[in-house]
């Protein structure tokens, strides 16, 4: 990293990580117990799920399982890794409850917990349990009224967290969602190639200096799906991605592509 890479992306002095996303669908529970252990051992630094109720992909009525009572079993199941939902959605619990619930997690954990969030999408999760859909505008705005609940519930629980937990948000929408990182976040989790996610981490940066904030305190994640470090690691890293997510469905969790990214991470950060 060249000195002016530090002083126009401050947050390139983040260390690289690597994420997988154990996608809890289509397997049965020890499958995905297993997946996680394995992910530990072979030396992933976080172990997300994601927060609904259907596969989203597969067999609509396939086999699936609820994140949080599966992040507790994490917590107790994993020594090291860092576990969190990639993301839980804001609609589907009270917000003070959520914050009880990730306080919990936290703990139970040895204070391994991410809180991801997001703001929701997936209707068919909205329609089965009794959620209002509403807008995606709408949606926003209760996120938006979410965060600060949380953050004050949090002052006030006996015992209070572990540590100041990390909140995850999901999400590029440039008005609203980044704006939200800006006030909000520890780190900040989008999609797309390196030139789409070089102008989000631009448009970020600029809510955190309308507000004071330094860029530089939150972490930028990229999703990177099936890809592998070859083609895409260089290019993301040189715009200031720091964390790495793999993706792994059941009911075959193969997670080959997770060594590699593994091992990429463990060269560049030698350097």
């Amino acid at each position: 990293m060249t000195d002016s890479e530090s002083t126009d992306r401050p947050y390139s002095a983040f260390p690289v990580r690597i994420g997988l996303q154990v996608q809890p669908q289509h397997a049965p529970y020890d499958a995905i117990r297993r997946t996680v252990a394995k992910a530990e051992e072979i030396g992933v630094d976080i172990a997300f799920n994601w927060d609904h109720f259907y596969p989203l992909f597969g067999e609509p009525d396939g086999l699936h399982f609820e994140c949080w009572t599966m992040l507790a079993a994490w917590a107790e199941a994993t020594e090291r890794v860092e576990i969190g939902a990639l993301v839980t959605c804001n609609s589907y619990r009270n917000a003070d409850l959520l914050a009880d619930m990730a306080r919990t997690v936290d703990h139970v954990s040895d204070g391994r917990l991410i809180l991801g969030i997001g703001s929701g999408w997936f209707e068919r999760d909205y329609d089965e349990y009794g959620y209002e859909f509403g807008t995606a505008g709408g949606r926003l705005d209760n996120l938006a009224e979410t965060l600060p609940r949380i953050e004050q519930r949090w002052a006030k629980l006996n015992p209070a967290p572990t540590r100041d937990i990390p909140v995850l948000i999901g999400g590029g929408g440039e008005k609203k969602t980044l704006k939200l990182v800006a006030k909000h976040a520890n780190i900040w989790h989008g999609f797309g190639d390196a030139e789409t996610l070089a102008h989000k981490h631009a448009v970020l940066d600029e809510h955190c200096r309308a507000i004071g904030r330094d860029p530089g305190e939150i972490e930028r994640s990229a999703a990177v799906g099936d890809k592998t470090p070859d083609a895409v690691g260089k290019g993301l890293l040189d715009v200031g991605s720091r964390l790495f997510t793999v993706s792994a469905s059941g009911p075959d969790y193969d997670l080959g592509l997770l060594r590699e990214w593994v091992a990429w991470r463990d060269e560049v950060n030698a350097k």
